[in-house]
């Protein structure tokens, strides 16, 4: 937290960071966890940092799934988080897609990575520190977001994701 009483938050993009990314994940069925990313959401909730999740979920203005499929995958995330005593404050996804096979979806939005829509506005719904927070995504439309959302950015390249996150947090001077 800092100074101004703003907190400081976590973003992690879904698909490659949080969950193995099979391709359009829609489905219950189809979701895995990344190793070590219940730890890593357990920790920042330990730490007092807010998470959030962005996701471009293109899936949708593709037919692959639909909205509420979204809305079943995170209802299942936040399930098996509270197994743990764990949380997700907020989920936010963006379905628009220019081009899209789905003609109610086919738009281009500013929601969409690497556009900062959705961060922007998570950071003004829950009074957000951009200095003190930061972006986990694993593709340069995440680095993009963040760097247009003034939020570091840092690239996830597979592995254990609580190693990574308490590596960064340790750099920043946190007990992780």
């Amino acid at each position: 937290m800092d100074d101004y009483g703003k907190r400081s938050a976590v973003f992690f993009d879904r698909d490659g960071v949080l969950n193995v990314d099979h391709g359009y994940v829609g489905r219950v069925e189809q979701f895995e966890w990344i190793e070590g990313a219940r730890a890593a959401i357990a920790r920042l909730n330990r730490l007092g940092f807010l998470v959030f999740v962005v996701t471009n979920q293109s899936g949708v203005a593709r037919g692959y799934y639909t909205e509420a499929d979204v809305g079943t995958v995170h209802a299942h995330m936040a399930a098996e988080l509270a197994a743990i005593g764990a949380h997700i404050d907020a989920f936010h996804y963006c379905p628009f897609l220019p081009g899209a096979s789905v003609e109610r979806y086919d738009r281009d939005s500013p929601l969409r990575k690497p556009a900062a829509g959705m961060l922007l506005e998570l950071i003004k719904q829950f009074e957000v520190d951009r200095a003190s927070s930061f972006m986990v995504g694993d593709k340069s439309s995440d680095m993009a977001a963040a760097q247009n959302a003034g939020v570091e950015g840092l690239l996830f390249k597979g592995g254990d994701l609580d190693a990574f996150v308490a590596a960064h947090l340790r750099s920043k001077g946190h007990i992780a």
